[in-house]
């Protein structure tokens, strides 16, 4: 009879998050990650191979377990109560540790096509429900009828990626609440 892994392959993918979100990829050390899983090296390889698919299963985890949720208050998609909702549970997720994939993607994306793919997907589907949420803030008169929807989706999600940098560096949320503010201000009608 086959034996069952004795091991809870969330709480590492879980665990490993906070360990990269702490070093990052290249600082992160194979036995820090094993001794804070309470996984075995040999267990390790086995399960994941490298630490490079081993970070690739950790950020889909990631995004299902965090960024996914935060999302999901955008694509209610009620209109500008939508973005400012969204930018208040990123700005709770990102606080004093940023966003694991917008750290990896600033890491390793230059030479690492696989986090290049999920970074530019995310940004896509932030960019598109941006989008569909100007257009029913426009239809329900919540925002000026000169915004121009497509570029202040891309200004939106440019300042995701800015506030992930950010929310490393800033000493309290309170700046980039502020920050969200002076953003989403100007829209409103």
């Amino acid at each position: 009879m086959p034996r069952r892994p004795q091991y809870d392959k969330n709480d590492i993918l879980t665990t490993a998050v906070d360990v990269f979100l702490e070093h990052g990829f290249q600082a992160a050390i194979m036995d820090e990650i094993i001794a804070r899983t309470d996984f075995n090296r040999r267990g390790f390889y086995l399960e994941f191979g490298s630490k490079k698919q081993f970070l690739y299963e950790v950020l889909t985890h990631y995004r299902a377990q965090q960024l996914l949720p935060v999302l999901a208050t955008l694509n209610q998609n009620n209109g500008l109560s939508s973005i400012q909702a969204f930018f208040q549970d990123y700005i709770a997720l990102i606080q004093g540790r940023g966003c694991l994939l917008i750290n990896m993607v600033t890491e390793l994306g230059f030479d690492d096509g696989h986090i290049r793919e999920l970074g530019r997907h995310y940004l896509d589907e932030l960019q598109i429900a941006f989008i569909a949420c100007l257009e029913k803030a426009l239809r329900t008169g919540q925002i000026r009828e000169q915004i121009q929807l497509e570029a202040t989706a891309l200004q939106l999600t440019s300042y995701v990626q800015g506030f992930a940098v950010n929310a490393i560096l800033a000493t309290d949320a309170e700046e980039l609440h502020l920050a969200t503010q002076a953003l989403l201000g100007p829209l409103a009608a």
